[in-house]
């Protein structure tokens, strides 16, 4: 858990942050979207309609909800909607999730809020930097990639590889990670413009490799890494930039979930990601938890991400 600029990752802790919400008003709901061990992705049920709604937060049990089913069947019926959360992360001693919505405790599916009237400002930072030249993608097949920049991609990423840096290279060994350029109509491509997906596979013989993602050819990819220095700086320049778009005035407050992979484990000092806020975002109160798995989105498109931190900032 984390809130007021501390974190608690160890033992047992609860977060507690309250909203009037003046002329806004909010609808909780439960939803289910089983996994689907066939080719068709599950519907998900139980959702609020959400053609008003200015945000939606969801909190889902991955083991019994399909967390993609419920955005990309929301990407298609309402597209402009941001959808934030994280993956309960915890269980309880009989194994199963504990999701509170109203006055009942379920073990599974997800649940959410859906705001209207509410000004919400997101931003997520993904803990990776990126590395080496863009390379565009010449050949794939649904998410195996066969060819980077006309060679087989195992080729070309290991040239690149070999023009790195001492540092880059150290970074890389922890795990080679793909950032994906979701919106192409950018003259240049910042850190945040990557969707950052790990490799779940690899062909030596074939010289292609598999993400976590589905792909087309002609999109643009770029070689990162997890890295605490990069972590931090995206974090604060993402925040920042939220400050900015409320004329510097103090938010009402702030959502984090942050991943249970950062906190000491990445950044090596207690309470990192909960005092960014604190100090981005002038003391306005923030509360949040460490999730199995966070959304929010990116180039405008919600995703589930690993490794990031998803803000949701209030007012404005």
């Amino acid at each position: 858990m984390l809130a007021a600029g501390a974190e608690v990752e160890d033992g047992t802790a609860v977060a507690v942050w309250t909203a009037a919400l003046a002329d806004g008003a909010v609808t909780t709901f439960h939803a289910n979207a089983p996994h689907d061990d066939g080719d068709q992705a599950a519907e998900p049920t139980g959702l609020p309609v959400l053609t008003g709604a200015t945000s939606a937060i969801v909190f889902p049990d991955p083991y019994t909800f399909d967390t993609e089913a419920l955005l990309g069947a929301l990407h298609r019926t309402v597209p402009e909607l941001p959808v934030l959360g994280g993956l309960a992360s915890a269980r309880t001693f009989d194994g199963t999730a504990a999701l509170f919505h109203d006055e009942l405790v379920l073990e599974e599916g997800a649940v959410g809020l859906a705001f209207e009237g509410v000004p919400v400002h997101t931003c997520v930072s993904q803990g990776a930097s990126p590395l080496g030249p863009e390379l565009t993608i010449t050949r794939v097949e649904g998410q195996v990639i066969h060819e980077l920049a006309g060679k087989p991609a195992l080729v070309k990423l290991r040239e690149v590889f070999d023009e790195l840096g001492e540092r880059e290279r150290a970074l890389i060994a922890s795990g080679l990670l793909i950032g994906i350029v979701i919106d192409a109509g950018k003259p240049e491509y910042e850190q945040g413009d990557f969707l950052v997906r790990g490799v779940v596979g690899a062909d030596p013989e074939q010289g292609s490799l598999a993400l976590s993602a589905n792909l087309r050819a002609g999109q643009i990819v770029r070689l990162h890494a997890r890295d605490a220095r990069s972590a931090d700086r995206d974090l604060h320049e993402a925040l920042e930039q939220r400050y900015a778009t409320l004329g510097a005035a103090t938010p009402a407050g702030a959502l984090c979930f942050t991943c249970t992979g950062r906190g000491r484990n990445l950044f090596g000092v207690p309470d990192h990601d909960a005092a960014a806020l604190a100090s981005a975002l002038a003391g306005a109160p923030a509360a949040g938890f460490f999730a199995a798995g966070e959304i929010g989105p990116v180039s405008g498109e919600s995703f589930q991400h690993a490794f990031s931190a998803s803000v949701a900032v209030f007012g404005g």
